[in-house]
């Protein structure tokens, strides 16, 4: 597909991301939870993002509830509607990062496919992938939104872990593995990994 004649993108005459980065004093990256539902990826984005506010970083938060009812309401659970809300995603953090920010993203990302296709856009030298790993049966034992139990019972289709695959993560950055680690110990191996990426130098 070709690109319409009246776009004109200006990318050469904004202010660079070097310039934000310099201005907030911190070096923007992506932080990309991914694992299955109930295995904690939203919670230890929270309390990451607690954590580098206290310390004097800007973040932001994307999660998985919260841009469906915004920018990607109109997807559903299909290969390709999967495909196109992480494409989304992956954009709306390339902006942020460009902007300086440190994104938090909180996504089951599913498959190799999906997770190359988000670092193939944002970049893998912005890009720390955090495996939030948990067994299904924990997740399922946790189950907070009652999602399993209505995936279990079929009223969910296409739900991941029950009818729809998740592939694990070959080469991420760091494992978490919430059924063994307290959220202070996660957050503790967290913090050893991203803050030596954000710490601003020239």
């Amino acid at each position: 597909m070709t690109s319409p004649t009246n776009i004109h993108p200006v990318f050469d005459q904004i202010l660079t991301r070097q310039d934000k980065e310099k201005l907030l004093r911190q070096h923007s990256k992506v932080v990309w939870f991914s694992g299955l539902s109930g295995a904690g990826k939203t919670t230890l984005a929270k309390e990451l993002e607690v954590i580098l506010h206290n310390k004097g970083y800007l973040t932001q938060i994307l999660d998985g509830d919260n841009i469906r009812t915004g920018i990607n309401n109109n997807l559903g659970f299909s290969d390709d509607d999967r495909k196109e809300n992480i494409r989304r995603i992956a954009e709306v953090s390339k902006l942020l990062v460009f902007s300086g920010v440190i994104a938090l993203n909180s996504f089951i990302s599913p498959t190799k496919e999906i997770r190359d296709l988000a670092i193939g856009i944002i970049g893998k030298e912005n890009f720390i992938e955090v495996f939030v790993d948990a067994p299904l049966e924990v997740c399922e034992q946790r189950d907070v939104k009652g999602l399993y139990k209505k995936a279990r019972d079929g009223k969910i289709k296409n739900f991941t872990g029950i009818d729809a695959p998740f592939e694990r993560p070959e080469t991420p950055d760091i494992i978490i593995n919430t059924a063994e680690l307290s959220i202070a110990e996660s957050l503790d191996r967290l913090l050893a990994l991203v803050l030596p990426k954000i710490t601003y130098s020239l």
